[in-house]
């Protein structure tokens, strides 16, 4: 339990009304009761203030509400993610190898890390302080874990791969798993051994039944604060920039580079051996087949403009009739041809 006021210190913003008040959780505007905060950060919700029976709302500058107390922050979908951590976060488990665990006696594990029943940690493995490993986590041989990790039930790292502080691992996700590599060999294929790595820098959260492919050779590299969605895939040798996102049913090909800071929506097809600017965001379904400039956004297959991609789709409805106003314009133009040739 914390005051409004103390919650305010902790977000860099300030309170109107009662800074005393105690809050105990945070809740949806909708069913929020006393001893509640809660948070406006869309417009369309500004209605509901009148009726909110919290006891506080985290809300951006410049809105006028008598007798409800405010926490006034210039991003309130930022501030409620931090308080949200803050009162409801959970503790930390405590620290310790747990009976059932499988700890290799050259694995080297810091005091301050919990590793639950039934995970399997190899030869020459390394984990940071305060990470947690659960139940059916594998960390194959030489796998390097930083500090204050979570890696959850059934998450697979495979040999050599190495993961920065404060990475999260969903369940079942897989890092390291082989690059798809096969050199023809006539009507055959020929299986290329992967034998790089993957490196996750911090800060970087992998969703569930996500797979980053370990490269060739070097290493498959996603950047400090990247953030993957479920079921997302990334080839061998890719390199991913810092703070991305990474939306459910990407496939990133092997090789291909992605700048800082971009945004690929849903089931977006990236090809191999390209390469994507900074600050770039595609739309959803999209296909990425050659190299893209920073600075853009864009949708569609062919890859164009988004507000163009807007008019075109606009459009495909009405082609059918388009197209028997056409046949109609075609057929009188012929009319139109033949009289004139008969004079």
């Amino acid at each position: 339990m914390l005051t409004l006021q103390e919650l305010a210190e902790l977000v860099g913003g300030h309170v109107q009304g009662d800074a005393s008040v105690s809050i105990v959780r945070l809740s949806p505007i909708d069913s929020a009761q006393p001893g509640d905060i809660t948070f406006v950060a869309n417009p369309k919700y500004m209605a509901k203030i009148k009726d909110c029976q919290a006891s506080a709302i985290i809300i951006a500058p410049g809105v006028d509400a008598p007798g409800v107390n405010l926490l006034v922050c210039r991003n309130p979908y930022l501030a409620f993610a931090k308080i949200l951590t803050h009162l409801q976060g959970g503790a930390k488990p405590a620290a310790g190898v747990r009976p059932g665990a499988h700890v290799s006696a050259s694995a080297e594990i810091d005091p301050g890390a919990t590793l639950y029943p039934g995970c399997f940690v190899g030869e020459r493995v390394k984990v940071g302080a305060g990470t947690v490993i659960h139940s059916g986590v594998v960390l194959y041989d030489d796998v390097s874990v930083g500090c204050d990790c979570l890696l959850h039930a059934q998450s697979v790292v495979r040999e050599g791969c190495r993961l920065g502080d404060r990475v999260i691992l969903q369940p079942a996700s897989v890092i390291g798993s082989d690059g798809f590599g096969f050199a023809p060999d006539g009507a055959a294929y020929y299986k290329i051994p992967q034998v790089g790595i993957v490196v996750l820098e911090d800060d970087v959260e992998i969703g569930a039944c996500s797979c980053i492919d370990r490269a060739a050779l070097g290493k498959t590299l996603i950047r400090r604060g990247t953030k993957l969605d479920n079921l997302v895939q990334i080839g061998h040798n890719a390199e991913i920039g810092e703070d991305c996102i990474i939306v459910s049913q990407v496939g990133v090909s092997g090789s291909t580079k992605i700048g800082r800071h971009c945004t690929l929506a849903g089931q977006v097809g990236v090809a191999g051996h390209i390469k994507i600017g900074d600050n770039v965001t595609i739309g959803a379904k999209s296909g990425v087949v050659g190299n893209v400039d920073s600075d853009q956004t864009l949708s569609g297959l062919p890859l164009m403009p988004h507000k163009q991609w807007l008019k075109s789709t606009m459009t495909l409805p009405k082609l059918p009739e388009m197209r028997k106003e056409l046949v109609k314009l075609s057929k009188r133009i012929q009319e139109l041809e033949a009289l004139v040739k008969e004079k």
